[in-house]
């Protein structure tokens, strides 16, 4: 039988105890499960960071997957703890937004406010609600008993920028990651062929698809591409260029150097793309 597994995402970073004792908490309720640790260096507080983080890679966990996720600027506040049933997945999380990108992509089936215990601390929710709701949960606890069913709606960012205007596709940066990669809401994008793009929106279903050259224009920060290369390799070390990251977002990065500092770019920034059809 394959045991119960917990995916964890959080800024708590691994200085300090927090994980440690949120996994022995809930190795206390449900000694079978497993750990993956899929970061806890989000940027603190930084919810909408979080959000993209597990929208581009829950899905490659197995179905069956828990997903603890506490980035939770609002804990001791009015914000709700929740916990959300997707089908193939769950998710326990702060009601602050952190679980947008994913409901993006997929009507909730069930989700709940969780009961809270009595001895709880006003600044660890992590340890004191969020872990031993995952691990009930990991343990077969149904959500219908860990809470009340949520029928107002979840508190939702809204979704990256990304439209169309006269032909001109308009976004934004998403995301900057370790390496100072600069991802954008330009996604997905799936290659045809060596020149040919599909931009099929992750969380747009609504947007039409439509293939572009890998020849089209590109702006973000007062720079022009007109390339968009395969691998990071394709340009001279240290030079800006135009990608297709491994989450199949648009992104911009320097050969072995820092894309965010060289464009001097933060979250929200506008990137615009003029797409041609032609081949060069």
């Amino acid at each position: 039988m394959n045991r119960p597994l917990i995916a964890m995402l959080t800024d708590f970073g691994i200085k300090d105890h927090y994980v440690g004792v949120m996994k022995g908490v809930m190795k206390r309720i449900c000694p079978a499960a497993e750990f993956i640790d899929i970061t806890h260096d989000i940027p603190p507080q930084d919810v909408r960071a979080a959000a993209y983080m597990l929208a581009t890679n829950y899905m490659y966990f197995p179905e069956g997957t828990v997903f603890l996720v506490v980035v939770d600027p609002g804990v001791g506040l009015q914000r709700k703890p929740i916990a959300v049933d997707i089908g193939d997945y769950t998710f326990v999380a702060p009601d602050n937004g952190v679980l947008s990108y994913v409901l993006a992509q997929h009507k909730p089936l069930l989700s709940v406010e969780i009961t809270e215990g009595d001895r709880i601390s006003r600044t660890f929710h992590g340890r004191d609600v969020f872990a031993p709701t995952a691990a009930d949960i990991a343990s077969g606890e149904k959500l219908y008993e860990i809470g009340a069913i949520i029928s107002d709606g979840l508190n939702l960012y809204p979704k990256p920028q990304l439209k169309e205007d006269k032909g001109i596709i308009i976004g934004e940066v998403i995301y900057i990651d370790h390496f100072g990669n600069v991802v954008t809401s330009i996604g997905d994008c799936l290659w045809l062929d060596d020149e040919t793009l599909q931009l099929k929106p992750r969380f747009y279903p609504e947007m039409n698809s439509r293939p572009f050259s890998v020849y089209s224009e590109l702006t973000i920060a007062g720079e022009t591409f007109t390339e968009i290369n395969r691998t990071y390799g394709d340009a001279p070390r240290g030079s800006l260029m135009a990608l297709v990251g491994s989450n199949d977002f648009l992104e911009f990065a320097v050969n072995q150097g820092n894309a965010a500092q060289r464009l001097d770019v933060k979250v929200g920034d506008p990137v615009t793309i003029i797409p041609k059809q032609e081949r060069r």
